[in-house]
């Protein structure tokens, strides 16, 4: 990968693993870090690189497949260098929902921007996350890898169709099931005062 400032995109792109064989096993790659580069994931998913828009999706994908998350940073990774980038929110969006009926029930699949496809339940959670500011809800879906994509408002309004009252704990929560798992959203009465 480019060092920080050096080589521009070409020279970035150029030391990136390439082929179809699934993602790469960045979890296993530590190599050394060679700084930042300036790139940036807004919070509505578009990928920046110096500022300007990465107009090439296939390029998109290319950059999301050796993206690794260490603690709160953001890197791009390959076996021999590594670099910091910018994430904004979320590294993805989750843009498409397909609901379907499977063993244990309804099951929730997912597809984000750079097409990763997961589906809601054991080794992928939906996470809702309060917002103080208008007290809204802010989902997201656990992708890969400790990396995570904002569910899209109009998907979030389809999982609140979706969504029923259980018990937690001793507490009615309102949330979303996929292959047996409940996911919840909030608490039922707290819904029920906005009904």
């Amino acid at each position: 990968m480019a060092k920080a400032g050096q080589g521009g995109l070409d020279a970035l792109t150029a030391s990136l693993p390439r082929g179809n064989k699934g993602p790469p096993p960045v979890e296993r790659w530590n190599p050394p870090f060679c700084g930042d580069i300036d790139m940036r994931i807004a919070a509505d998913g578009t990928w920046f690189y110096q500022k300007t828009p990465i107009g090439r999706p296939a390029l998109v994908k290319l950059f999301a497949s050796v993206l690794k998350r260490e603690g709160d940073r953001y890197f791009l990774v390959t076996p021999v260098e590594k670099v910091g980038i910018v994430v904004d929110d979320a590294p993805f969006l989750a843009v498409e929902m397909t609901v379907t009926s499977g063993e244990g029930g309804r099951v929730l699949e997912f597809r984000t921007n750079v097409d990763d496809r997961a589906v809601a339940g054991p080794g992928h959670a939906l996470r809702f996350e309060q917002q103080p500011a208008n007290g809204g809800l802010k989902p997201y879906l656990h992708v890969r890898r400790e990396l995570w994509a904002k569910v899209t408002r109009a998907l979030f309004y389809d999982l609140v169709a979706l969504g029923e009252e259980r018990d937690v704990g001793g507490k009615a929560m309102f949330g979303v099931v996929s292959r047996g798992d409940f996911f919840a959203m909030a608490e039922a009465s707290a819904l029920r005062e906005f009904a």
